[in-house]
């Protein structure tokens, strides 16, 4: 199956691009500039293109981020510390970003003759994101068959809908996904701030999925309390 995959450069999308190269045909990876603080992690989604040898686009979408106020990821607005579950991390949501860049990804995909658009939404995601949960997935699909009806038969692609992001560690470390060429903090510093609830998630993943995590931190023990006294009894 000829597959485009929607790549930020964070360490979901980057495993899902292994993936995708070991057990489809990875056509390329697609990545959108919507104006994020975090912008740094498209050079990792370029980087991974480099690596998998296929082609890389980055489609400019600022002029339409800059209207979807209101977000810690776009605005002069601070981004939480603290649980990706925390009812704070709502500050981080871009209205309709995923129904915008997959609905540019399936024209892509059309345009091209893919049969799919992967998209690395995972459990996690549900807390908060509305447009990552699996209802909007069969949804979109469902709208998607309507609109490239008698066109294109593009399929959506999102095989970690259901799962935890420890089991995306577990599943890039079985395709060999370099970790450390991967960016998640939502501050886009030097390092991972080791605060943010992205960089919380992603230290609480390789931890229960027992993978060594290579990620430097400006605060590498903030997960532990973040994440409840459950995990902090285990790593005592």
């Amino acid at each position: 199956m000829k597959t485009i995959v929607i790549c930020s450069g964070g360490l979901d999308s980057v495993s899902l691009a292994h993936k995708v190269a070991a057990e489809q045909e990875l056509s390329g990876l697609l990545s959108f500039d919507y104006g994020q603080r975090h912008r740094k992690e498209l050079d990792f989604a370029a980087a991974c293109a480099r690596r998998l040898g296929v082609p890389h686009q980055i489609i400019d979408i600022r002029e339409i981020g800059c209207h979807l106020t209101g977000s810690a990821l776009t605005d002069e607005v601070d981004v939480p510390d603290g649980h990706y579950a925390e009812e704070t991390m709502k500050a981080t949501v871009v209205p309709n970003r995923n129904a915008i860049m997959l609905a540019i990804a399936f024209g892509v995909a059309a345009a091209r003759k893919a049969d799919a658009v992967a998209t690395a939404v995972h459990g996690g995601d549900h807390f908060i994101y509305p447009d990552c949960r699996p209802g909007f997935i069969d949804a979109f699909q469902a709208m998607q068959n309507h609109a490239l009806d008698g066109y294109a038969d593009v399929a959506l692609y999102a095989p970690y809908v259901n799962v935890s992001k420890a089991h995306i560690v577990a599943d890039g470390a079985g395709h060999d996904t370099p970790f450390v060429e991967t960016w998640s903090c939502y501050k886009g510093g030097a390092r991972h701030c080791g605060r943010c609830g992205t960089c919380v998630e992603r230290r609480e993943a390789f931890h229960l999925a027992g993978v060594p995590d290579p990620t430097e931190y400006d605060d590498p023990d903030f997960w532990v309390a973040a994440t409840g006294s459950f995990v902090a009894e285990e790593v005592k």
